[in-house]
């Protein structure tokens, strides 16, 4: 499953898919796997993301496209 949000949401503040492996200590190769679904993000990527990007992790997922979190 490719994940429509979790890209987007990089090409839209104009990080490089290699910004993003590195905060999250993987490689290029891999984060690129996350976000075309060939590697499940786990729990704890999922968490880093949300917070790296200050959104839901239903937001990544895209089981909304509200990107706004809930308090």
């Amino acid at each position: 499953m490719q994940f429509r949000n979790l890209k987007g949401i990089r090409e839209d503040r104009d990080i490089r898919q290699k910004d993003i492996a590195a905060y999250l200590n993987v490689s290029q190769n891999t984060y690129s796997q996350y976000e075309t679904g060939i590697i499940s993000l786990t729990a704890e990527v999922l968490i880093k993301l949300a917070d790296y990007y200050q959104v839901s992790i239903d937001y990544l997922l895209d089981r909304t496209n509200n990107p706004n979190l809930q308090k």
